[in-house]
């Protein structure tokens, strides 16, 4: 609340301007029925606190941004939900900035996010680029970040990661030991951190099993759902792989539909498994066999390292890489007949 407002309801309620401040600031030094009556007087008569002028003295915005590639995604809706309830319990809000996994808009969204609009940034990255000079600059100023799911190794800020390398071999070798012998690996955007780890994991599952490896079953998708129908048709009627191994959910949702149109049976004549946080991945038909990553404790995870180092509670916080675990599910997508 201003300082005009303040002055305002203090002559109003004729009440000392200190103690107004005490009550929209959550002071416990003040009288509970005195505190209420602000409030309710405050709210009566809109006299809304401004939580940014407020908190000028200290250069606070009580504000944190979350950068993701995409919204409409599982995944990033629960992480989301996971970093705005530690934000919100922490009196923070959350701004919301999408990529669409173009390197582009990470780089302008970060340069106008570092003149001081926000106090931190969450951020889970959209590709690989070999200036990252852009989140340096946030190091001078002091502003921290924490990377979750998708990170820049090159740069040192806490991360939130899953084991990806474990989980990919996990599912390749499951295609493998229900006798799937070319495994088509589907990716969006191979060359970022969380394509090459989960690719290396397919690749040495194969190794492991003695299948050759082959450059061709590796398809490179793209964020459009026609052009995926196209490449997997293409896939699907020329190349013929017998598993698909999918590095993220909306393509197993396009290997779906290509598998309808091609009157393809899942999984007779083709076996799918599939990162993916989809809650209703059990109620597809057939139920689609996941790699389901914990994105609402890394939300959870990734927020209260950001708030670690707003706090100064961990002099190394910046350095930190947590990793947790993801589960296998085995559905009928991938099973035997």
């Amino acid at each position: 609340m201003d300082i005009d407002n303040i002055k305002k309801l203090a002559k109003e309620l004729n009440i000392s301007t200190s103690t107004i401040s005490r009550a929209f600031n959550g002071s416990s030094d003040i009288n509970k029925d005195t505190k209420e009556r602000i409030l309710e007087f405050a709210k009566q008569h809109n006299f809304l606190p401004n939580h940014y002028a407020s908190n000028l003295r200290d250069k606070k915005t009580k504000t944190l941004a979350v950068i993701i590639p995409e919204i409409a995604n599982d995944f990033f809706s629960q992480a989301i939900n996971g970093i705005e309830e530690v934000a919100r319990k922490k009196g923070f809000y959350i701004l919301l900035y999408r990529t669409d996994d173009i390197f582009e808009k990470e780089v302008s969204f970060v340069n106008y996010l570092n003149n001081g609009k926000v106090d931190g940034i969450i951020m889970s990255v959209s590709g690989e680029a070999n200036d990252h000079n852009y989140l340096r600059q946030l190091e001078k100023k002091h502003m921290p970040v924490v990377f979750f799911d998708r990170v820049y190794e090159d740069i040192e800020a806490a991360k939130v990661t899953t084991n990806d390398y474990d989980s990919s071999f996990a599912a390749t070798e499951h295609l493998l030991q229900t006798g799937c012998r070319r495994v088509a690996y589907l990716v969006v955007n191979k060359s970022i951190s969380i394509g090459k780890v989960r690719m290396q994991g397919y690749v040495d599952a194969l190794q492991k099993h003695n299948i050759a490896f082959d450059d061709e079953l590796v398809i490179d998708c793209s964020n459009d759902e026609k052009v995926n129908h196209k490449i997997l048709t293409k896939v699907l009627q020329e190349i013929k792989p017998d598993g698909i191994f999918s590095s993220v959910e909306r393509l197993a949702f396009a290997t779906y539909a290509v598998c309808y149109d091609l009157n393809i049976s899942i999984p007779r004549d083709l076996k799918v498994i599939s990162f993916s946080s989809l809650g209703i991945a059990p109620l597809l038909n057939p139920a689609l066999s996941t790699i389901t990553q914990p994105a609402y404790e890394m939300g959870i995870k990734a927020a209260n390292l950001l708030f670690e180092a707003l706090e100064e509670k961990a002099g190394s916080n910046h350095k930190r890489e947590v990793i947790l675990k993801s589960k296998l599910f085995i559905r009928k997508s991938s099973s035997v007949e």
